[in-house]
């Protein structure tokens, strides 16, 4: 259980770098964007991996049982959750964790301004409900947590920063998904960034599916459906 919470605050930590503005721009300007997108994303995926990897060597202890119906939930929720993710880190958003920058929010923000916090909530809620074991609810429910914390968090922070500049994104945008379009204060759009976004959800979905969980994790995700 040591190896959990070391991975897992390693993890976190990791993820806590896009939200730090100055300890970001330090990395770009040493690194480069190109190389520190890539080394941020290889040590992310590795760290992941570490974190799951240290979390099923644990003693499994069971608090409710495999339910079809949570499972395909699971299926929705994560390739939602890895779409947000990925077009949040792909799309300029000067209101929450980003890796570009750029004059004009992308079209993901019409969805949500946090989106990458949003996107690892939903994956985590999928899991945690997927699984019903402690270690998962350990690993996962903290991930959600501290995406859910991250999100007021984040928007204070970005409410500071940006000064005069807050109120016309807060009023394009939404904390919660889907509130801006559906009441008029976001039009619907889209942009290269969600293109590219959706299209590496589709690729790496399929590759899960088709047996990549199952090689990296020891679980196939498509068993628990019971079809």
């Amino acid at each position: 259980m040591t190896q959990v919470v070391l991975a897992l605050a390693a993890f976190l930590l990791l993820h806590s770098l896009p939200a730090m503005p100055t300890i970001r721009g330090r990395l770009t300007a040493a690194l480069g964007l190109r190389l520190y997108l890539l080394v941020y994303s290889t040590t992310s995926v590795a760290l992941l991996i570490w974190v799951l990897h240290a979390a099923w060597s644990t003693e499994y202890v069971e608090i409710w049982g495999p339910d079809s119906s949570r499972a395909l939930a699971n299926l929705v929720l994560s390739p939602l959750g890895l779409f947000l993710v990925t077009a949040g880190l792909i799309s300029p958003n000067p209101a929450s964790v980003s890796f570009m920058t750029g004059p004009v929010p992308g079209a993901i923000t019409a969805i949500t301004r946090h989106p990458v916090l949003w996107g690892f909530l939903l994956w985590s809620v999928g899991h945690v409900a997927a699984n019903g074991d402690t270690r998962s609810l350990l690993v996962f429910g903290g991930l959600g947590l501290f995406s859910a914390v991250g999100i007021g968090v984040t928007e204070k922070r970005a409410r500071r920063r940006l000064g005069n500049n807050w109120s016309p994104l807060e009023n394009s945008t939404s904390i919660f998904p889907l509130i801006a379009l559906f009441s008029g204060r976001a039009k619907r759009r889209l942009d290269g960034h969600l293109v590219v976004a959706l299209a590496m959800t589709l690729i790496v979905t399929l590759w899960l599916l088709a047996g990549g969980h199952a090689a990296l994790f020891g679980v196939d995700p498509m068993l628990a459906l019971d079809i």
